[in-house]
């Protein structure tokens, strides 16, 4: 059965659950989108959002790395949380706790670009797109809407999450500390722009940075 990527060094902090796949990047934001053009390596941090069995991304139509993929060059897009800190015994077994994901493939520019954008838009900020008003002709014209497939075999997933060795695994005195260190991003209250300071928090922002409510 195909199945995704395997890794050769560390196979053990591999995993192959489509579910901890998509878990790690509906966490995430942020990724790199790395590339070859003409020879040279190239890699852009991105914005990206999930959807289903694809992720999108967007761009500027001026940016050249993206015009490449979206001409067809292969592409990978990396995706990185960093979980915790690991404090062994000694400085060579120190390490950090994490999720790394590498999708590769083909881009497709969407044919539905408005449609594509406001997917986009609801997955990171979900509600926005009815609060404000719809894209313009040249925002649309200066936009790139790309999508990127998961597929069955397309992606590789690593896990790292352990305590540190132990004092008699690294050699070293039982009297030393060693531990956990976690890390967390978190969304902190809204802060308006000066010139919207009058103005109430909508609700697609008071969402996203309130704690819910027990009702």
């Amino acid at each position: 059965m195909v199945g995704p990527e395997r890794l050769g060094r560390f196979s053990e902090q591999g995993v192959t659950e489509r579910a901890a796949l998509d878990a790690l990047l509906d966490s995430q934001w942020a990724g790199v989108l790395s590339t070859v053009v003409e020879g040279k390596p190239l890699a852009v941090p991105m914005l990206y959002a999930r959807v289903g069995d694809a992720v999108i991304l967007h761009g500027s139509t001026g940016a050249g790395a993206l015009r490449h993929v979206a001409a067809g060059s292969p592409a990978v897009l990396t995706v990185f949380a960093l979980d915790a800190l690991v404090v062994a015994p000694t400085t060579f077994e120190s390490s950090v706790n994490y999720r790394s994901a590498t999708i590769r493939g083909s881009l497709q520019v969407s044919r539905q670009k408005t449609a594509t954008l406001d997917l986009f838009s609801e997955r990171l900020l979900p509600g926005r797109t009815s609060e404000v008003r719809a894209s313009s002709a040249k925002e649309l014209a200066a936009s790139l809407a790309m999508t990127l497939a998961i597929e069955p075999d397309n992606w590789l997933l690593k896990v790292a999450d352990d305590w540190p060795t132990t004092p008699e695994e690294s050699d070293a005195s039982p009297d030393v500390w060693s531990g956990l260190v976690p890390l967390r991003t978190v969304l902190e209250p809204a802060v308006p722009a000066p010139w919207a300071e009058h103005l109430a928090i909508p609700e697609s922002v008071r969402r996203l940075t309130e704690p819910p409510t027990s009702s």
